[in-house]
């Protein structure tokens, strides 16, 4: 968040938070940012979405986008806006969430936040590697019950949303490397899902999706048969895409 000079460049009424997955072939992540503080006598250690105000001279895409750079030091991550939250008392539920406002200075106003949520392949090699700040980290979405001001409700509206659309288009390669196995593809269909997917039933289909295509390559160094690597074809996708994936 700005300090107390550059908020004269900043919209006090409106911000962008940012929602960023990734996944580890175990869990879903989500990317968080530590906010320490004392407050009546006792330190507090709590997380919240990155986000920030937005300046008087970008959009809120723009904005969303500089949340993420200044973050990764990525560029073109898959970015999607869902949502708009500007209920009067969305940054008050807590007193110290009251008083963490006022200590970097930003106005006691009415904020309506535009939520988006990204996608990031966090390879297990690469996972903390391009993060820039230091007190931001992964954190698995099943294990978190509470964040800073209405962010847990934020994210679990982010999921809903991740959700829908990865039955509708093929967004799951945003989380995956280049190369993949089926297994690989299914283990994140059902980890986002929340419910385990029918093996047989699963590979039908992508039998039938032309934009999924097998390479020459299998895994190596694992301890059971080796899987044949996949790539998606986003040329081919767009050649043969319908409105349901």
């Amino acid at each position: 968040m700005a300090n107390s000079n550059a908020l004269e460049n900043l919209n006090p009424h409106v911000s962008v938070d940012c929602v960023v997955f990734g996944f580890d072939f175990g869990k879903l992540n989500v990317l968080l940012i530590e906010r320490n503080m004392r407050f009546e006598g006792a330190e507090y250690h709590d997380l919240k979405l990155p986000g920030d105000l937005v300046r008087k001279d970008e959009d809120l895409d723009t904005a969303a986008a500089r949340v993420l750079k200044e973050l990764t030091g990525l560029d073109h991550i898959y970015l999607k806006q869902f949502s708009a939250i500007g209920s009067p008392t969305r940054l008050v539920r807590r007193s110290r969430d009251m008083e963490w406002l006022r200590s970097i200075g930003h106005p006691e106003e009415i904020v309506v936040t535009v939520a988006y949520y990204s996608l990031i392949n966090i390879d297990q090699d690469k996972a903390s590697r391009f993060i820039l700040q230091s007190n931001a980290r992964w954190c698995a979405v099943s294990e978190l019950n509470e964040l800073a001001f209405d962010h847990l409700s934020i994210l679990q509206q982010a999921l809903g949303v991740l959700r829908t659309d990865l039955m509708l288009k093929p967004i799951a390669y945003e989380l995956l490397p280049k190369k993949f196995t089926l297994g690989q593809l299914q283990q994140l269909y059902e980890v986002i899902l929340g419910s385990k997917l029918d093996k047989r039933n699963f590979r039908k289909k992508l039998a039938n999706m032309p934009y999924i295509v097998r390479i020459n390559e299998k895994q190596v160094d694992v301890s059971h048969k080796p899987a044949r690597y996949f790539t998606f074809s986003r040329k081919g996708y767009l050649k043969t895409r319908k409105d349901s994936f």
